[in-house]
C-alpha cells in the first residue's frame, strides 16, 4: 500500500521514483515526474517569472484528462506550490489532492500540449470553456504576466509531447503514469 501523500514517508517514496527516472537524460516526457521537476527547477530560476507573480498566492493544478491513446489511463494532476513568485514545489498527485488545489485547471491531453505549443492561450482557453477552471477566474485574470511565464517557461524546458511520442516513448510515458499511480 502507498503511503499517503502529504506524508514524509511519501515525499520519500516520490523523490525515490523521481531519482530513478531521472537517470535518464533529458529531453524528458512532457507531464511526467522527471519534466515536472524540470519545470520547477526551470520556474524557481526565472528572475522574470519572480517578479510577474510576486503578488500571487495559491496552489495551481494542471489535470490532464486521461488518454488511453497515448499512455495516459488515469486522471493527473500536476500541483504547482505558488507563493508570491517562489515555486516551492510541483508534484504529480493523487486526485484528492489535486482536486484540493486552490485553482484546478482541467483539459484534455491535446488542449494542454496546444497550450504547451502557444496555439491555446490559456486564460483564453479558460473563458472560451477549451479549459475548465475550479477557482476565482478574475484572480487568474489579474495574474495573466505570471500564467504566460509559466506556459513560456513549459516550453524552454521542452520535451517530447505524448501526443508526438514514438510507439517505444509511449510505452515509457505508460509506465511513468503507472509508477505515479502506485503511489495514489
Amino acid at each position: 500500500m502507498a503511503p499517503k501523500y502529504g506524508t514524509e514517508d511519501w515525499e520519500k517514496e516520490y523523490q525515490a521514483m523521481l531519482a530513478r527516472r531521472m537517470e535518464k537524460e533529458p529531453p524528458y516526457i512532457y507531464f511526467t515526474p522527471e519534466w515536472a521537476a524540470l519545470y520547477e527547477k526551470t520556474i524557481q530560476q526565472d528572475a522574470q517569472y519572480k517578479e510577474a507573480a510576486k503578488t500571487w498566492e495559491g496552489s495551481v493544478v494542471l489535470h490532464v484528462e486521461p488518454a488511453p491513446e497515448y499512455g495516459l489511463e488515469i486522471d493527473l494532476y500536476i500541483f504547482m506550490d505558488l507563493w508570491h513568485g517562489d515555486c516551492r514545489s510541483i508534484r504529480l498527485v493523487p486526485p484528492e489532492a489535486g482536486e484540493a488545489g486552490d485553482f484546478v485547471i482541467t483539459g484534455s491531453m491535446e488542449r494542454w500540449i496546444q497550450v504547451a505549443k502557444k496555439e491555446l492561450d490559456s486564460i483564453k482557453g479558460m473563458m472560451q470553456g477549451k479549459l475548465k477552471l475550479k477557482g476565482d477566474l478574475p484572480t487568474i485574470v489579474r495574474a495573466v504576466r505570471a500564467a504566460q511565464r509559466l506556459v513560456d517557461l513549459s516550453a524552454e524546458v521542452g520535451g517530447i509531447f505524448p501526443t508526438e511520442a514514438t510507439e517505444e516513448q509511449k510505452e515509457e510515458f505508460k509506465k511513468a503514469m503507472q509508477e505515479v499511480a502506485a503511489l495514489y
